[in-house]
């Protein structure tokens, strides 16, 4: 089955595969990967075709009325180069290509986007054959660029009858992941910053139990597995329930909605811990999103982390980080 012959719904809509796993030379926020969705599933009825798409710029701005960073976004898209797995001739090839063609927006809040499809795409997803199924609530309920990236990966291989598990070199993960460059470079950041919490979601809200486990080569990490498989009816049941759930306090409680099998349930959200080992609480992340929507928080939290690491710690841990959150929102608006 070609994947332009499945049908996006009113529940789900399809991402072809070899667009959940290129690597992004240019990262992007969870706010642009979202927005692209929703650009490919507008455009799916003639996305293989050299034609101009419309769409509602209210259909892209989500919960804010921002048509500034609606055109972030798209700039964004625009100058993003990937680079997507294909086969050429009988043979793997490596193939860059941007995300988004050139576009015209208009400058009503009640406005349209017209919006290309650049060649090369249209000729790999006219090519593809796998593709992930993604559910819109669980699309907007993820809150980080990592957690969605990791729900898609599972999507596309979550159907497969004879694999329950791959094992992928932990520099690929990490532009798949969309991780920048000069972050995250130790294993043990990556995974308390990115892959648990990240695993813990996924697994709290989507059809799927994950892990993520490292294998090391000599003393190393150079390589994760990731394994998945399907969840039963009560677990299904508890991650309905989990969608349902405030954002306030969803991360709390997706560890207590499923557990991976034979093992203790993925770590909590991790927060500040300083030297006197005091946490963010929940509600100080449930602000920073409400004031920042688009930011990765845990990007964020890591530059702070960084910033103060030789700084003498903050009376108030929460208040110091928001101040430190709204001044680099200022500086780097999206």
């Amino acid at each position: 089955m070609r994947t332009i012959e499945a049908r996006p719904n009113s529940e789900s809509l399809v991402k072809p595969g070899e667009l959940v796993d290129l690597i992004e030379v240019t990262p992007l926020t969870l706010n642009d990967r979202r927005i692209y969705n929703l650009l490919l599933e507008n455009a799916w009825e003639a996305i293989d075709k050299p034609v101009t798409h419309v769409i509602a710029k209210s259909a892209l701005r989500g919960s804010h009325n921002s048509n500034d960073r609606l055109g972030d976004s798209l700039e964004r898209l625009m100058a993003a180069i990937v680079k997507v797995a294909v086969m050429r001739d009988g043979e793997a090839a490596v193939e860059r290509v941007q995300l988004l063609g050139g576009n015209l927006e208009g400058l009503k809040a009640t406005g349209v986007i017209e919006y290309e499809i650049p060649a090369r795409l249209r000729r790999i997803i006219g090519d593809s054959t796998v593709f992930a199924r993604l559910q819109r609530e669980v699309m907007f309920a993820l809150s980080s660029k990592y957690a969605l990236t990791l729900y898609e990966m599972v999507q596309k291989r979550g159907n497969l009858r004879w694999k329950a598990s791959e094992r992928i070199a932990l520099d690929s993960l990490r532009g798949i992941l969309g991780v920048p460059k000069g972050k995250l470079t130790s294993w043990s950041n990556l995974r308390l910053r990115a892959i648990d919490p990240a695993v813990a979601e996924v697994s709290a809200l989507s059809d799927y139990v994950v892990e993520v486990d490292p294998v090391k080569t000599g003393r190393a990490v150079t390589h994760v597995e990731l394994r998945w498989w399907r969840k039963d009816g009560d677990a299904t049941a508890a991650a309905d329930r989990a969608l349902q759930f405030s954002r306030v306090g969803r991360r709390t409680r997706a560890d207590a909605v499923v557990a991976p099998r034979g093992r203790a349930p993925a770590p909590p959200r991790p927060g500040w811990m300083d030297r006197l080992g005091t946490p963010l609480r929940t509600e100080t992340y449930e602000t920073a999103r409400l004031r920042h929507p688009g930011f990765d928080i845990y990007q964020i939290e890591s530059e702070w982390r960084s910033w103060a690491a030789g700084k003498p710690p903050p009376d108030d841990p929460d208040r110091a980080f928001l101040a430190f959150f709204r001044k680099f929102a200022e500086a780097n608006p999206i």
